[in-house]
């Protein structure tokens, strides 16, 4: 689901966009930037943005951004994969958020079954 975002708050968001994509997951929103440098090198932004209520009980967004170089892809997909295979090696008995519609479980991202 794409959605529109209000990137005028990262006063690093200097690189032109060339890609973009957002994949909404229960609370959170990520968003995969594709840009290119002035030199046409090409890197990735992901941004998680958390929407929560602030002490007067308005919505604010928490926002954090890696920037992830070409040059570091490999590696980065190395651990990602490795870290992934991880988990799903060692909690095989999770249930993705949204086959958990009404529960009311309010931990991290899967609730775990073994118990």
């Amino acid at each position: 689901m794409m959605e529109n975002f209000d990137r005028s708050d990262f006063p690093e968001h200097a690189g032109d966009d060339v890609f973009s994509k957002s994949v909404r997951a229960g609370k959170r929103t990520y968003f995969f930037d594709v840009k290119a440098t002035k030199g046409s090198d090409l890197y990735l932004t992901v941004t998680e943005s958390k929407r929560r209520v602030d002490r007067e009980g308005r919505f604010i967004y928490e926002k954090h951004k890696i920037f992830l170089y070409k040059e570091d892809f490999d590696k980065f997909e190395e651990g990602l994969n490795e870290a992934i295979a991880y988990i799903k090696k060692h909690a095989p008995d999770i249930v993705p958020r949204e086959e958990r519609k009404g529960s009311d479980f309010s931990g991290g991202e899967f609730e775990d079954l073994s118990s």
